[in-house]
């Protein structure tokens, strides 16, 4: 019987399994990959303790500051609810391009139905309406007309790129909208109970959850970074768990098989893209609601996000954990472009700091990026066809 104390047992049992997890069945140039990684943070980890007033400790200030987390958070709103909605879709083997389009239209909306009615809520859903509408229309036209998804999916996008700076200029004379209401922050909100326990200090630790350092940012946040990591949770159950989920399944992979089991295929295809259009329609009217006013020059607020959500649920291999994984990674390394830039901490030009997230995703993509899309993925189906 072995004399060793069980909590080393514990830790030793811990390191194994994360060792296998990270090298295991990965090839040489991922495993290089995943070392340098370690090595980088285990230094910068080290500058931060030993030498903070050095470019890598404050580097690791950067990393590690509350800010970083919040505005990662933030920023990861709209792009995680549009890669869940082409989550949706492209699994029932509808190919939606168009979540740049559906984000704009929906950011737009929101901030119009909060000016109207003066409640960033009713804003909102105004925002999600208007974004299921527009995929409503894109879901007729590649469903019912069998016109090319790509074509109609470049469509939304232009048609919104264009209607919603039109709609501010003839509303507010301008393309960019009036100032409205913000979502308030957790403590704001005031949630019975749960506002209380994060602004409380644990027993026996005498630091309240709002206040820990880095991690604090997640109990600190505005109402749609819950609902985000909610909509991920119910996506996940939905896909795996529901008999909707695997009829999404069918019908990307085998529609005709669907088809003979009784199941009508253009009514899963239509509740998948008009579901991408309710998840699309939340994250574009979060965006805005977040700082309270549609901006529409040029690319608009949106800023191709409604793109990089696609890369985001390719990268996680329509796996919803796995979207909001890549959807983080890309949003936290905005943030931290955003917050270098802010503290001025290294002398390199802006421009080559703000590459810092697409280059980070590309070689990452590269590297680790095994994506199979589905079989039936952008085909045209009609009952009693065959394929």
């Amino acid at each position: 019987m072995s004399d060793e104390p069980p909590v080393f047992g514990t830790v030793r049992r811990a390191a194994a399994a994360t060792y296998d997890w990270l090298f295991v069945g990965r090839s040489h140039l991922q495993q290089s990959v995943i070392s340098l990684v370690l090595l980088a943070a285990i230094g910068l980890t080290a500058a931060g303790v030993f030498a903070p007033e050095s470019d890598a400790g404050r580097l690791f200030a950067v990393l590690t500051a509350d800010s970083t987390l919040a505005a990662t958070l933030r920023l990861s709103v709209p792009i995680a609810f549009a890669a869940l909605g082409g989550i949706f879709a492209e699994k029932s083997g509808v190919i939606n391009i168009g979540l740049e389009g559906l984000l704009i239209i929906a950011a737009f909306t929101g901030i119009w139905a909060t000016d109207v009615t003066g409640n960033v809520w009713y804003g909102l859903l105004g925002g999600v309406l208007a974004s299921t509408l527009l995929a409503g229309l894109f879901a007729i036209v590649c469903i019912e007309f069998r016109a090319d998804q790509i074509i109609a999916g470049l469509a939304v996008w232009l048609i919104a790129l264009g209607l919603a700076p039109f709609l501010s200029s003839v509303i507010y004379g301008s393309k960019n909208t009036v100032s409205v209401d913000t979502f308030p922050t957790l403590p704001q909100m005031g949630i019975p109970v749960l506002s209380d326990a994060v602004a409380s200090p644990i027993p026996f630790v005498g630091v309240a959850p709002v206040d820990i350092p880095f991690f604090g940012a997640l109990f600190d946040a505005s109402p749609p970074v819950y609902l985000m990591l909610l909509a991920v949770a119910l996506s996940w159950y939905t896909l795996h768990r529901t008999a909707f989920g695997r009829w999404v399944e069918a019908s990307g992979e085998n529609p005709k098989a669907l088809d003979t089991a009784g199941v009508n295929v253009h009514r899963v295809r239509y509740a998948a893209v008009l579901l991408s259009g309710v998840l699309a329609g939340v994250g574009g009217a979060a965006l805005a609601l977040g700082v309270g006013q549609f901006t529409g020059n040029g690319p608009t607020m949106v800023n191709g996000k409604g793109f990089i959500a696609i890369v985001a649920y390719l990268f996680g291999n329509y796996h919803p954990i796995g979207a909001l994984g890549s959807t983080m990674l890309f949003a936290g390394l905005d943030a931290t472009q955003l917050t270098l830039q802010a503290r001025d901490v290294f002398q390199v030009p802006t421009e080559l700091v703000r590459t810092i997230p697409y280059v980070t995703v590309i070689v990452v993509l590269a590297v680790f990026g095994r994506t199979r899309i589905p079989s039936a993925g952008g085909e045209h189906y009609e009952s009693g066809e065959d394929e």
